[in-house]
């Protein structure tokens, strides 16, 4: 069965909302339908806590606005935060995942622990706070910031992230890495390949969960 999948970047850059929605189109089966929408006002990017709680009010309306106007079979919250993921998931009627908890599912789902590179030091205590949550420190080996901003990622900004990606498989001694934003989605597939590791994207992740869950609930 075809899946319909919203995809929510709780930023209100719609540039990089439109990023995530190609990075999510060309993992996606062919037949599943990929919407990316974000929030017209609050912050631009989400860098640690404050950013975190000053999107909600953005982020729930955007919800409650987009499943109002069309029926989706699961949504994605596509910060690496999980940023409102709890209350989200208690007030819908269909999956709602969240980038990072997919992520961390996927690397423990491939391997016994991993490492995890975000962008700033800033996010890293929410970012742990939430593998502790999940019932997954024991597994985690190491959370990395790369210093490289949520809207400076790109081309330029590659290498400091690579850096930080090699420091963790060869300090961490983990069996894989976990990119920890959003704006890293189109990094993962070539970093694995030159790596030799597992390299995870939490948006690619959730949208193979979406896809699996679809299927498995059969409608």
């Amino acid at each position: 069965m075809p899946a319909n999948i919203l995809i929510i970047n709780p930023n209100s850059t719609a540039s990089m909302t439109a990023e995530i929605g190609e990075a999510a189109r060309s993992f996606a089966l062919s037949d599943t339908t990929i919407v990316a929408v974000n929030p017209a006002d609050g912050p631009p990017s989400i860098q640690g806590a404050e950013d975190g709680q000053a999107c909600l009010p953005g982020l729930f309306a955007t919800f409650d606005e987009a499943v109002g106007c069309a029926s989706y079979d699961a949504v994605i919250i596509a910060c690496f935060d999980d940023t409102g993921l709890e209350k989200l998931k208690a007030r819908s009627d269909v999956p709602v995942l969240g980038i990072g908890e997919a992520a961390f599912h996927a690397a423990l789902i491939l391997g016994n622990t991993f490492s995890t590179v975000t962008t700033l030091s800033v996010s890293i205590p929410v970012i742990e706070a939430n593998i502790d949550r999940y019932g997954f420190a024991e597994r985690s080996m190491c959370v990395r910031a790369s210093e490289v901003p949520v809207l400076e990622i790109g081309s330029h900004t590659e290498d400091a992230i690579r850096k930080e990606v090699q420091c963790a498989i060869e300090e961490d001694n983990c069996d894989s890495v976990v990119l920890g934003c959003a704006g890293m989605a189109t990094l993962a597939s070539a970093m694995s390949a030159d790596f030799g590791v597992p390299v995870i994207d939490g948006v690619s992740a959730a949208v193979g969960f979406c896809e699996t869950l679809n299927r498995l609930r059969g409608v």
